[in-house]
């Protein structure tokens, strides 16, 4: 095992111990008002003294959350792994050789800078130049559910004066994790396992979330495994998964403990798209979608049926004049010191180790 590859998991695993707690209800137009004071992850009271018109994304799911809330507009800087999204090619790179650019960043004259706890825990000095130049930086942590996402997302829309965009992606992805547990009440779930490069994600990750809502076990959760960690021979053929689930870009894991597996005697492998499974953004729940499918199509015809109901209801308060100002209160948040998304917004964990293992081991980026 490459060296470099076992310090970098170590070093996310431990930074993902701490999330945000979910803040009061506020009134939602005092949420985007400007000037706005936030407390960042490290601790540090950030000012953003207008409506930000350029922001800079240093890692990819907060690029995806601000394309998801339909501000890519805004974005002037994305990290080179952001380069999936429509419309990528036509800003900036602030991916240097070895990290984050900050000259390339400082150039951009950004208002915000939008810095997920994996870049900060990485390169602190870097993030520190950012703000010594004045620039205006907020710090995320890790969040390790989908409900932590969702909060993630709707803090990016405050932060960034995208509040109702923001509040509305953040809802419709929890309503989606709500039917899917409707579609899934009484429907009987296998042990699945996450599987990339050697490595699992256990309890206290989101995309150990991403497959519980889509009606599997974690089997790595279930045998003690926290974070992101090794998974051995052994446990494998203890835990014999009924399914595995990788990310787009690893390859089917094999050898003679997984070749004994339900999951691969039967071929019940399940391949979902990197950028969904592995980033802590709103297409979490495509990934979510694309495992129920595969796990429990009929459930999954269920859930279609929920979500389109949810949409047609949605539609009809939008369109109802009683859909006031007072309903948009009980979605939102106050802007407390949890409210700086410290929910990183770019690289998940698990993204930036398939990058390093991608760069260090096989010398080729995602």
């Amino acid at each position: 095992m490459n060296h470099r590859f076992a310090a970098a998991l170590l070093v996310l695993v431990t930074v993902f111990a701490g999330v945000p707690a979910p803040v009061a209800a506020a009134d939602q137009t005092a949420q985007c008002s400007f000037p706005m004071t936030v407390t960042d992850a490290t601790g540090t009271e950030v000012t953003i003294s207008e409506d930000p018109e350029r922001i800079v994304t240093t890692n990819p799911s907060a690029a995806q959350t601000m394309w998801e809330i339909g501000a890519k507009d805004e974005v002037v800087g994305l990290s080179q792994y952001a380069a999936y999204l429509d419309g990528a090619s036509e800003k900036t790179n602030v991916s240097g050789a070895e990290g984050l650019n900050v000259e390339v960043v400082i150039g951009l004259e950004p208002d915000v800078v939008l810095v997920p706890n994996t870049t900060y825990t990485s390169e602190p000095d870097r993030v520190n130049q950012l703000r010594s130049a004045g620039l205006t930086v907020v710090v995320f942590e890790s969040g390790d559910s989908l409900g932590a996402v969702a909060d993630k997302v709707e803090r990016v829309g405050r932060i960034t004066g995208n509040c109702e965009a923001g509040a509305e992606r953040a809802d419709e992805m929890r309503t989606s994790v709500e039917n899917m547990e409707r579609a899934l009440e009484d429907v009987d779930q296998p042990v699945g396992l996450n599987a990339f490069f050697g490595y699992t994600s256990g309890s206290g990750t989101f995309i150990s979330e991403i497959m519980t809502s889509a009606g599997l076990r974690n089997g790595a959760a279930e045998a003690n495994i926290t974070g992101w960690g090794q998974v051995n021979e052994e446990l494998v053929v203890e835990m014999n998964p009924e399914y595995i689930v990788i990310p787009s870009h690893a390859p089917v894991p094999s050898g003679p403990a997984y070749n004994s597996t339900t999951a691969i005697q039967e071929g019940n492998v399940v391949v979902v798209d990197a950028n969904n499974l592995q980033q802590p953004a709103p297409r979490a729940i495509d990934a979510s979608e694309t495992i129920m499918k595969a796990v429990h199509p009929e459930a999954f015809e269920r859930y279609q049926e929920l979500q389109n109901q949810s949409e047609t209801t949605q539609t009809e308060t939008t369109n109802t004049p009683e859909s006031t100002s007072g309903e948009q209160d009980a979605t939102a948040t106050a802007d407390e010191p949890q409210s700086t998304e410290t929910s990183a917004p770019g690289f998940s964990a698990v993204a930036a180790v398939v990058a390093l293992v991608l760069t260090t081991l096989v010398g080729r980026r995602r």
